[in-house]
């Protein structure tokens, strides 16, 4: 690939309007508005990565392809889904991307399967991208993973830590570049804040608080019939049978609407592993926490008593660390993270961007993407010798550089395993309600063998990963 554009200073990045920052480097919808200079002229055939996307709904329609697509080194040739609907949008939205941007309508005829484990069988296709509901993410990555495809995979790493510590293990004997789909690791203002707090500019850092909601319970649906162009059972995979309902689901009748799935806990925990990974990466980024954890978890939340939608609402979460750090999750507090230390604090967030106008993120309490307690500490350049992280402008285009390298991606599998067992065990003390006892080192609960039991999930076969030929 060709070199990307140098990332946004310190100084530029703070004397220029956030929004319109944020606004021009990522793609809320549709396609993005800036291309990178990694992206512009031709590569040969030979140099192309062959993509299959596997999964074409919220995310994937305005996230993932979006800002993976224009660059040109990546060529997405296959796209499944178990709703026959959204596998022919899938392969119309790509076509059409190709067409505009080569100007040949026959530059690729995308491969459309009902089942994904056929892009994975494809020896053509070098990587996927994982883009399905949270209780099919570590199934079909693990799965990749074997056949020694590269991965892009959206968070949450997995729904529970057995299924994240198999991923790991998979994808660290087969050599297989893996990315976790953190994206705020390429927002600069996060990497600034963390910065900033790992070079000691707000003295001690003592404790860092996040602002993260809950969702809110909703009524009760009736069952429906099954859309004939959803494979349903199939839909649901590892997880009980269950009747049919729309807002179990997905919309039958829009990419972009908020899926049902997210509220329901069957097949995920709520905004604590929704967004909370994403939130827990950034914070253990400036915690220099990203390959351990908390010793100890405690949490108070409130869940619905009646409704389809079972995930939790408001909560609150209080995580210890070894060297004494407090991390405190409320939603209660503005959505962001704010570190606290000796001499300060800094606040950073993802500004106005939102991954889709349905998220429950109140954007005026979020408007501000990087504050401090003085003006002086986000000016303080980071000195040659002192620690400078990681540094992007795309986590899709550093996913491609990297398959292309083999160097380690921004978000590899072990700290998006870290960050996502974060979520984790904060769901399970929030299901107890009381504190536990975490082992980052064995990751377990210790000789608690309540909290032990949601280590795993029960499998419906022959779906899940427990179901997987090593």
């Amino acid at each position: 690939m060709k070199k990307e554009p140098k990332t946004i200073t310190r100084r530029k990045f703070l004397d220029t309007s956030v929004k319109a920052t944020l606004l021009s480097t990522v793609a809320i919808s549709g396609f993005p508005t800036i291309i990178p200079a990694s992206v512009i002229g031709k590569n040969p055939p030979s140099d192309k990565i062959n993509i299959g996307q596997i999964g074409f709904g919220r995310i994937g329609s305005s996230h993932d392809l979006p800002e993976t697509l224009p660059y040109d080194v990546a060529r997405v040739v296959a796209v499944a889904d178990w709703d026959s609907n959204r596998v022919a949008k899938g392969k119309a939205y790509i076509e059409n991307f190709y067409t505009k941007k080569t100007g040949s309508p026959g530059y690729v005829n995308v491969k459309t399967y009902a089942d994904y484990h056929e892009i994975i069988a494809d020896k053509s296709i070098d990587a996927v991208i994982i883009s399905t509901p949270d209780h099919w993410h570590a199934q079909p990555a693990i799965e990749a993973a074997l056949a020694g495809k590269d991965i892009y995979v959206q968070k949450p790493t997995s729904l529970t830590i057995k299924e994240g510590q198999m991923l790991r293990d998979v994808v660290n004997r087969k050599k297989v570049i893996l990315q976790v789909g953190t994206q705020q690791r390429a927002m600069p203002q996060f990497r600034i804040a963390a910065e900033l707090v790992r070079n000691g500019r707000i003295g001690k850092l003592e404790t860092i608080k996040i602002g993260l909601p809950g969702d809110p319970a909703g009524p009760v649906y009736p069952e429906m019939p099954v859309p004939a162009n959803l494979n349903y059972h199939e839909w649901l995979g590892s997880t009980p049978e269950v009747f049919y309902t729309e807002n179990r689901v997905h919309p039958q009748n829009s990419l972009s609407d908020r899926p049902g799935w997210l509220r329901c806990e069957q097949f995920g925990a709520g905004m604590i592993t929704g967004w909370g990974q994403h939130h827990f990466d950034s914070a253990a980024w400036g915690m220099d926490t990203e390959l351990t954890g908390p010793i100890s978890i405690e949490a108070v939340a409130d869940f619905p008593k009646h409704g389809l939608w079972d995930v939790h609402g408001d909560f609150m979460a209080k995580a210890v660390y070894e060297n004494g750090m407090v991390m405190l999750t409320s939603g209660g507090y503005p959505n962001g993270i704010r570190y606290e230390g000796t001499e300060g604090w800094i606040f950073v967030t993802r500004g106005a961007y939102t991954a889709s106008a349905s998220d429950p993120v109140s954007i005026q309490r979020s408007a501000k993407a990087l504050d401090a307690s003085d003006p002086k500490i986000l000016t303080s350049e980071i000195k040659d010798n002192e620690i400078h992280l990681y540094k992007i402008d795309n986590q899709h285009g550093n996913w491609l550089d990297c398959i292309k390298s083999r160097k380690e991606p921004i978000s590899p599998v072990e700290k998006g395993h870290r960050a996502c067992t974060v979520c984790l065990i904060t769901h399970t003390a929030m299901k107890l309600g009381r504190k536990l006892t975490w082992d980052p080192k064995a990751e377990n609960f210790g000789k608690d063998a309540e909290a032990n039991k949601f280590l795993s999930r029960p499998q419906r076969a022959p779906y899940g990963t427990d179901n997987i030929k090593m």
